[in-house]
């Protein structure tokens, strides 16, 4: 696999998209700090980590919906592996005027860009959400 966080994404997309209440990913480091970013913001319930039938690590993410129709309305990937893309403190872009969020991996952690900006760090804009 290429793009692990990309996989991730589009399977909560795909999974949204269903109506699915819980959607199984693959384990990673970076795909946890992602998932407690969304958790953090409030664009999903949770993830609990878990096993798939062949013993390998899974993460078990709960979606969130709001009167039948999901929370996370557009969920895009910024940085992807053929394009790397790297923001500074003041050019981290406000998504949808301040209503969506982006999520960026800076030398501190993953963190929202608003924690970015408060903690004066820029980096690697993973992805946005709205």
């Amino acid at each position: 696999m290429n793009d692990p966080i990309g996989d991730m994404l589009t399977r909560i997309r795909n999974a949204q998209m269903r109506g699915k209440s819980v959607v199984t990913t693959p384990a990673s480091k970076l795909r946890g700090w992602v998932l407690d970013v969304l958790a953090d913001e409030g664009y999903i319930r949770g993830y609990e980590k878990g096993t798939d039938a062949n013993g390998h690590p899974t993460l078990e993410i709960s979606l969130k919906y709001y009167e039948g129709t999901p929370v996370i309305r557009e969920l895009k990937r910024v940085s992807k592996p053929g394009r790397r893309v790297y923001m500074g403190v003041n050019d981290i872009p406000v998504v949808r005027q301040g209503l969506g969020v982006s999520i960026v991996s800076t030398p501190k952690g993953v963190m929202s860009d608003a924690s970015a900006r408060s903690n004066n760090v820029g980096g690697e804009v993973l992805c946005t959400v709205f």
